[in-house]
C-alpha cells in the first residue's frame, strides 16, 4: 500500500498524507504568516499562556478572561530563524511548578529536513527569556524535530524529538533502515541545563508527534508511531526511569492494527494517564489507524484503554466520521471524567466534535458537536482550570476560542 492508493481510496487521512506529499518540503521552509499552529498552558490562577511563532519569532502572550484579549506578544527568540509551526510540529509551552515558563521549538537548518531543537525559560512571569540554546549535544546538521516536552512534579524537564543520527549512519555504511530515532534529554535543574542526550527507541515514524504524560510518581511515558516489521506502522510506548536508580527503558507495542503503509501519515496519537495518585489503574489513548488486520471494521480513529501495570488494553472503540476525514484527538481526564475531542472536514465546514464519559472511558456519550468554521482551522486542545475542562481552537476567522466543556 502506498500513499496515493490511499488517496486514491479516499480514507480519513487524505489530508494528512497529501500534507506529507507536500508538507515535507514545506515544513522547513519560514513558517507562513498567517500560521495557525500555536501551543497552550494554563497556570493556577486562571492565567492563559499561549505561544505561535510570526515572522521567525517564537512569541508569547498571556490572557487574564480565557482568551478574550491577549498581552502584546514578547519575543522568545532574539534572532530571527527559519522555524517551523504547522500540523504535529509546532512550539510548545510547559509551565513549572515554581512559575517558570518553559519554550521549546525546531530551527529549519540549511540541509533539506535538518533541524535544531531550541529552548529557553522565562522566570519572571514571561516579561522576558533567557538566552535559548540547543538541547542537543549532538550537533549533525541532520532531522532533529518533532519535539516534545514534559514537566514532571517534581520539576524534571524531559524533552524529546525525533532524531535521524542513526538513519544517516546507517545509510552511510550501507544498511538498511526503516524510520527515524527518538532521543530525549533531562534537565534536573528547571532548565538551566540538559544532561547528554539518550535514545529511547529505533524505528519509529518520521513525521508523527510524540505524545507524552506523566504517572504519579513522575515517570515520564512517550507513545508514538512505530515502524514494524513489514512496515506495519502501529503505536509503541515507553516510560522513561523517573530516578537514576532506575535505568531499564521499558517499550511495548500498544496497537495492533497492522497497518502497511510506506509513508508517514503525519498523524500522531493523544496519551493521558489514567486514575490519580494511589488509584492510578494505566493510560488513555486516541489515535489514527489504517486497521489494515479488520478491513471490515477499517480506517479511522479508535480509542483504547491500557492497563498500566499487566500493558494489555482493551477492545479498540472507533468514533468519528472516516468519510469527513476525522483526526487528531485530544483528551483530559479530570478524575474518572473523560473528554475526547477530534476534527472532522466536509463540504468546505470544520468542526470539533467530542464525547464524555463519567466512567474513566468505559461507556461514552454520542458525540457531539462543540465549534464549526468554513475557513483555516488548527487542531483541538484541551486543557484543566482546576476541575474544569476547556476547548481551545484557534481558526483564521474567529481567532482563538476558549469555551468551558460540558456532558
Amino acid at each position: 500500500m502506498n500513499i496515493f492508493k490511499l488517496v486514491i481510496l479516499g480514507t480519513a487521512l487524505l489530508i494528512s498524507l497529501s500534507s506529507y506529499a507536500h508538507g515535507e518540503k514545506k515544513h522547513h521552509d519560514m513558517t507562513p504568516p498567517d500560521s495557525l499552529a500555536i501551543s497552550v498552558a494554563l497556570d493556577a490562577q486562571g492565567n492563559l499562556w499561549r505561544v505561535g511563532v510570526t515572522e521567525g519569532f517564537v512569541e508569547l502572550s498571556k490572557s487574564i478572561d480565557f482568551g478574550k484579549t491577549f498581552t502584546k506578544p514578547v519575543k522568545v527568540n532574539p534572532e530571527q530563524q527559519k522555524i517551523t509551526a504547522h500540523g504535529e510540529v509546532r512550539p510548545k509551552i510547559k509551565l513549572g511548578k515554581n512559575g517558570e515558563i518553559y519554550v521549546v521549538w525546531m530551527q529549519n537548518l540549511k540541509a533539506r529536513f535538518a533541524g535544531y531543537v531550541w529552548f529557553t525559560r522565562s522566570v519572571n512571569g514571561g516579561k522576558s527569556f533567557e538566552a535559548p540554546f540547543v538541547v542537543h549535544q549532538d550537533r549533525s546538521e541532520i532531522g532533529h524535530a518533532f519535539e516534545e516536552v514534559s514537566v514532571s512534579p517534581n520539576g524534571d524537564i524531559t524533552v524529546l524529538w525525533l532524531d535521524s543520527r542513526d538513519l544517516v549512519a546507517d545509510k552511510k555504511a550501507g544498511k538498511k533502515r526503516s524510520g527515524s530515532s527518538i532521543y530525549y534529554a533531562i534537565s534536573k535543574d528547571s532548565g538551566k541545563t540538559f544532561e547528554q542526550e539518550k535514545k529511547l527507541a529505533d524505528n519509529t515514524c518520521e513525521c508523527c508527534r510524540i505524545a507524552t504524560t506523566t504517572k504519579p510518581d513522575g515517570t515520564v511515558v512517550a507513545m508514538w508511531r512505530h515502524v514494524f516489521e513489514g512496515n506495519e506502522r502501529d503505536h509503541m510506548m515507553a516510560e522513561i526511569p523517573a530516578s537514576e536508580t532506575k535505568q531499564d527503558l521499558v517499550s511495548r507495542r500498544v496497537t495492533f492494527g497492522h497497518w502497511v503503509i510506506d509513508g508517514c501519515p503525519h498523524h500522531g496519537a493523544a496519551l493521558i494517564s489514567g486514575g490519580v495518585g494511589k488509584d492510578w489503574w494505566g493510560y488513555h489513548m486516541a489515535y489514527f489507524d489504517g486497521n489494515d488486520a479488520n478491513k471490515k471494521v477499517g480506517p479511522g480513529l479508535y480509542y483504547d484503554r491500557m492497563d498500566g501495570l499487566s500493558w494489555t488494553s482493551t477492545f479498540p472503540k472507533k468514533f468519528g466520521s472516516n468519510k469527513n476525514q476525522a483526526g487528531h484527538p485530544a483528551l483530559l481526564a479530570i478524575g474518572g471524567k473523560v473528554w475526547l475531542v477530534w476534527r472532522e472536514i466536509h463540504e468546505g465546514k470544520t468542526t470539533i466534535l467530542g464525547k464524555f464519559s463519567e466512567d474513566d472511558g468505559k461507556s461514552w456519550t454520542e458525540a457531539k458537536e462543540w465549534l464549526t468554521t468554513y475557513d483555516k482551522a488548527d487542531y483541538p486542545v484541551l486543557i484543566q482550570h482546576k476541575s474544569s475542562p476547556y476547548l481551545v481552537w484557534n481558526t483564521k476567522k474567529d481567532g482563538m476560542q476558549v469555551i468551558l466543556l460540558t456532558k
